[in-house]
């Protein structure tokens, strides 16, 4: 039901009001426009009904103070019957000016018809704020409220990016990298209040405020949560061995809360994003705090970080750029290596047949070799370790496992020792 909110300093005129709306609408009374603004802090009424003569805070007074916290209806409701009156009381963002006494039919029918136009505003504002695809807040409605909230309240502001979500278009397609982030957003509403902000600023990249937060405890379970709940979800829509180290990573500043540069405190939220990316990822980096020190087994614990999550078997699957990375190195382990190293091309006649072929790929090949998938019927495969003719034989025995999966489809496979290419 929505709420109103009555201010007149003439209580047989609150009684009547309220006798008169409480039929369709709860009624907040107040008798002062001091008593009014307390009220409307603390309940947020959907309109605002005041009379204009009131003793300390007249009507007038009490309509600019509310307009800097809020643009609900208010409407101004008095015995003044002076054409000066009604003029300056719309000058001043008025929605409607009822002169007293009311008729009850009348005063029904204009609120109701203010009430259901500014739910008809409220709507489509609210459409054109919101992303379509995650409905959190878009870029520009983010950016705006998020800010707007810093410079008020104090929290924590966080940037939070999807790690590895490139993999997820690139391997399954951009309906599953959709289902994927409509999923993620819909954990970030769950890890957030509904005092606190959020928002997409674009791609895999988010943004939310968390008004209060002072401890950093709270923002890694936060972190926690998002990870854990993502990877999970992550195996039951593309399976138990996906092998895409999918994640969250969370960049965070704490904020004082009052005026300030909303864009530094960003960069500082993004500086903290870089670090985490760069220590690790899946996990919470805060702008200013100090680097972690390093224990006496310092080798150990990099590894850990740089190792993967969960021990998968079969073939490492990359991106890209973590292709490029694997082929750049090989090349500069020297002329044995690579010719220990195999570089295959394998071109599907039948793009549909993509994903059957790479879960394929990853359970024939050894775990020290490499798969990209590149576009919807393209895989390079580096075999490390292997020589051309152990490299010709696993071919084979791709070729085999593949006609026994899909027998009505073919492909073409390239293959050359790295070493043969080198200028």
């Amino acid at each position: 039901m929505n709420k109103i909110l009555v201010v007149d300093d003439d209580p047989v005129m609150l009684r009547i009001i309220e006798r008169i709306l409480s039929s369709r609408y709860r009624i907040l009374s107040a008798s002062s426009g001091k008593e009014a603004l307390e009220i409307f802090d603390r309940e947020m009424p959907d309109m605002v009904l005041s009379d204009i003569r009131m003793p300390e805070m007249d009507g007038y007074e009490l309509r600019h103070l509310l307009r800097e916290k809020s643009d609900v209806p208010f409407i101004f409701m008095t015995a003044d019957e002076s054409d000066e009156s009604e003029r300056k009381g719309f000058d001043i963002g008025a929605a409607d000016y009822i002169r007293k006494p009311a008729n009850a039919d009348i005063l029904l029918r204009r609120v109701g018809n203010i009430m259901q136009n500014a739910e008809k505003l409220h709507g489509l504002r609210k459409a054109a704020s919101l992303d379509g695809m995650t409905q959190l807040l878009n870029k520009e409605a983010a950016l705006r409220d998020i800010g707007d909230l810093c410079g008020k309240v104090p929290g924590v502001l966080l940037m939070i990016d999807l790690d590895s979500f490139k993999l997820v278009n690139d391997i399954h397609g951009h309906a599953m990298g959709d289902r994927i982030l409509i999923r993620f957003a819909e954990l970030i509403r769950g890890m957030i209040r509904a005092t606190d902000l959020a928002g997409r600023l674009g791609g895999d990249e988010f943004i939310a405020y968390l008004q209060h937060v002072t401890d950093e405890a709270v923002v890694r379970e936060k972190t926690a949560y998002l990870n854990e709940e993502l990877l999970r979800s992550a195996k039951e829509y593309m399976g138990e061995d996906m092998g895409i180290p999918l994640g969250a990573s969370v960049g965070a500043v704490f904020v004082p809360g009052g005026p300030g540069d909303f864009s530094e405190l960003c960069r500082k939220a993004d500086q903290a994003l870089y670090a985490v990316k760069n220590g690790g990822k899946h996990g919470v980096s805060f702008h200013g705090a100090a680097p972690r020190a390093w224990d006496g087994n310092a080798p150990s614990h990099m590894r850990r970080i740089l190792g993967e999550r969960n021990r998968e078997e079969g073939a490492l699957l990359v991106d890209f750029d973590g292709f490029q990375n694997i082929y750049r190195f090989i090349s500069r382990l020297g002329e044995d290596f690579q010719n220990r190293t195999q570089f295959l091309h394998f071109t599907l006649s039948q793009p549909r047949t993509a994903e059957e072929f790479r879960d394929m790929l990853r359970h024939v090949l050894r775990r020290n070799d490499c798969v990209m998938q590149n576009g919807a019927s393209q895989f390079f495969v580096l075999l490390t370790g292997a020589g051309k003719e152990e490299g010709r034989g696993i071919e084979e025995r791709i070729r085999r496992t593949w006609a026994e999966i899909s027998p009505h489809s073919d492909y073409t496979c390239d293959m050359e020792s790295l070493g043969s290419n080198q200028r």
